[in-house]
């Protein structure tokens, strides 16, 4: 979950929102999970928290590192899941 400002009634309030397009991906909520699903959710959260769809140019560098960062990170996460006792399989 993140925070968010949202508008009510012209007054700023600050809620907690969850971001809808990232999906689970580990089991049960997931059957399989391909190298393109784990490189979309990164590139979702890499535009939720820059707040940019796509970079700039001269953010472009920085965009992509930040996305492969994060694919290599999840990849890793979710090879060493284990749940209830299980490694989940990938």
């Amino acid at each position: 979950m993140t925070d968010g400002l949202y508008w009510t009634g012209g007054v700023a309030a600050y809620r907690r929102v969850m971001c809808r397009s990232i999906k689970t991906l580990r089991e049960p909520y997931t059957e399989h999970v391909t190298d393109e699903d784990v490189r979309a959710a990164a590139l979702q959260y890499v535009r939720k928290v820059s707040g940019f769809r796509a970079p700039a140019g001269h953010n472009a560098e920085a965009f992509d590192r930040a996305v492969e960062t994060i694919t290599a990170a999840t990849q890793t996460l979710l090879e060493q899941l284990e749940i209830r006792g299980r490694r989940v399989a990938r």
